[in-house]
């Protein structure tokens, strides 16, 4: 009898994405194999404590030596203190090999102005933009229609779109109420194309098929999750923005570094991609945008966990 894999699906998280990593790790840990994997459900509390199951909240120390005792982690927590490289340097301590990306990844892609200076030097277009925070904020004058959002931060928490003077200031504070850092870049008029792009254990690269966003107005938190945004997966495209967008994919990956799977968020314009930001732990819920995406390839959602949790233990992509 094969003994079964012992996997620590992680959610929660002291950050504003708590629930919707709750919904993510949820997915994961019921679409596991219970025949294959023995899965252990860890989540990351408001208040930093950790609860394993249902059982009472712990303390890291005994959060670590729950980790020790498994095979593999499934990191699913979104957003600051999780997605941007902090979860991975504990399992990196703790010695237990984890799905997605590394530290370094993980704190790039969620810097949002750090992504776009190494966009910028591979020669992949970012709308023009700047970083303010609460003392230079004030000195900052609206020319045209903006998006203000937090330099690190998820789930389009805390972006607005600013057509008029008037709505900067609530803009910028709604920003500030996120991140001690905002970015406020040029509106960008192009479709919202993403790309997930998943790293194999043995150096390989598999892209996705496109999915577009398709909604009326601004795809800002409120329409990310009630359910309005329509999700065109295969994307229409043509072979010519197809490879445009697979080739901006590829590069952002491997210059952040990144492992396991990330999606990557573009503009599509008229003079080719601009890249929005890159998620290295993204939405995973089985109707979330990049399960949807490698469906639409063949590959269903519990195949595509195998592949990650596969890959995890075979070492580090």
């Amino acid at each position: 009898m094969v003994t079964p894999i012992r996997v620590a699906v992680i959610g929660g998280g002291r950050n504003g994405e708590h629930d919707v990593s709750l919904g993510s790790a949820a997915a994961v840990a019921n679409a596991l194999d219970p025949g294959r994997y023995d899965v252990v459900r860890l989540t990351i509390e408001r208040d930093g404590r950790w609860r394993k199951g249902t059982g009472p909240v712990v303390n890291l120390a005994a959060a670590v030596e729950v980790l020790a005792g498994c095979d593999v982690a499934v990191p699913m927590v979104h957003g600051p203190r999780g997605e941007d490289g902090s979860l991975a340097a504990l399992l990196e301590f703790a010695g237990v090999p984890y799905a997605g990306s590394g530290v370094q990844a993980g704190a790039l892609a969620m810097n949002k102005w750090a992504t776009k200076v190494i966009a910028e030097a591979e020669g992949i277009s970012t709308a023009p933009g700047v970083v303010l925070t609460a003392a230079t904020a004030e000195r900052y004058r609206l020319t045209g229609p903006v998006v203000v959002k937090p330099v690190a931060a998820g789930s389009s928490q805390g972006v607005t779109l600013v057509s008029e003077p008037a709505g900067l200031a609530l803009a910028v504070r709604s920003a500030l109420s996120f991140d001690d850092r905002i970015l406020v870049e040029d509106m960008i008029t192009g479709r919202e194309i993403d790309v997930a792009v998943l790293g194999r254990a043995d150096g390989t690269r598999v892209v996705s098929p496109a999915l577009e966003i398709a909604v009326d107005g601004f795809f800002d938190y409120t329409a990310k999750y009630d359910g309005s945004a329509r999700f065109l997966v295969p994307a229409p495209l043509t072979t010519d923005e197809q490879a445009a967008l697979e080739d901006a994919a590829l590069v952002m990956y491997d210059a952040l570094g990144c492992g396991g799977v990330a999606r990557i968020d573009f503009f599509l314009t008229a003079a080719g991609p601009v890249l929005n930001e890159v998620n290295t732990a993204p939405g995973f819920t089985e109707h979330s945008q990049v399960p949807r995406m490698f469906a639409a390839a063949g590959t269903a959602y519990p195949m595509l966990l195998d592949l990650l949790i596969g890959d995890a233990l075979a070492g580090r992509s």
